[in-house]
């Protein structure tokens, strides 16, 4: 392992000793190494080929108007059934065991978090794993946006839709503030895995109001300038190395 890397990994590992109250707010990189693409990077989903930009595929007036293009990209681009959480989501769930890390907070809508053990988990984008009517709001199981190949329809005859957020759509409020309130009174801010080029979500970190904000990311971000430790590595990679001491 690279010494400067080393250093900052013991620098991590004394501020989560000392820390009671760690929030982790993550995004896309979380996952990639569970198999999931990202969105942005060389590999990622909006430098794929489509008839449709991704972002166009994914927003509120397109699902609308072309449910069946909608569905094609959420079946063979969204949906990773085959995928297991890494060693970042594992860590994350043990950190909360142990009563260090209070609330994860994620812009991933794959559910990993949950599945390796998490509990306080704020999904700020929403998940594949729920689904409702469009237009009479009837929760249906999730089995019913994988399976077949036509758009799924209500009893209604509303377009099913997955709990995720859309662009062109709002952040849910309640989910909104209660990560501020997450955020503003951790002693450790913990953010992996995301650009930091989304908003309103990237626009979070604004609420910190500490001086221990660690950023852990393959690449820069525009708040590597802010934060009081940076580490350009893998997130499962870097937080597979922390020990998690009583």
């Amino acid at each position: 392992m690279d010494e400067n890397l080393e250093k900052e990994i013991s620098t991590l590992q004394q501020w989560v000793d000392e820390s009671d109250n760690i929030v982790f707010f993550g995004g896309a990189g979380c996952s990639t190494e569970s198999g999931i693409p990202d969105f942005r990077s060389v590999d990622g989903l909006y430098n794929q080929s489509f008839d449709y930009p991704p972002e166009t595929i994914l927003s509120a007036s397109f699902f609308k108007s072309n449910p069946e293009v909608f569905y094609k990209f959420h079946r063979e681009k969204l949906v990773f059934p085959g995928a297991q959480p890494n060693a970042a989501h594992y860590k994350l769930a043990e950190l909360e065991k142990a009563g260090k890390l209070k609330a994860v907070i994620t812009q991933n809508i794959d559910g990993l978090h949950q599945m390796a053990g998490s509990q306080n988990v704020l999904e700020l984008h929403g998940t594949i794993h729920r689904a409702y009517c469009s237009k009479c709001g009837k929760s249906y199981p999730e089995e019913v946006l994988f399976t077949g190949t036509d758009v799924p329809r209500c009893e209604c005859g509303g377009v099913i839709r997955p709990d995720i957020v859309l662009y062109e759509e709002g952040l849910d409020e309640s989910v909104m503030d209660r990560s501020i309130q997450f955020i503003q009174n951790a002693d450790l801010l913990i953010v992996g895995g995301t650009s930091l080029v989304v908003y309103p979500a990237a626009g979070l970190l604004r609420f910190y109001n500490g001086h221990r904000l660690v950023l852990i990311n393959k690449d820069s971000t525009p708040y590597d300038t802010q934060a009081d430790l940076v580490i350009h590595a893998p997130i499962g990679e870097v937080l597979d190395q922390i020990k998690v001491n009583p």
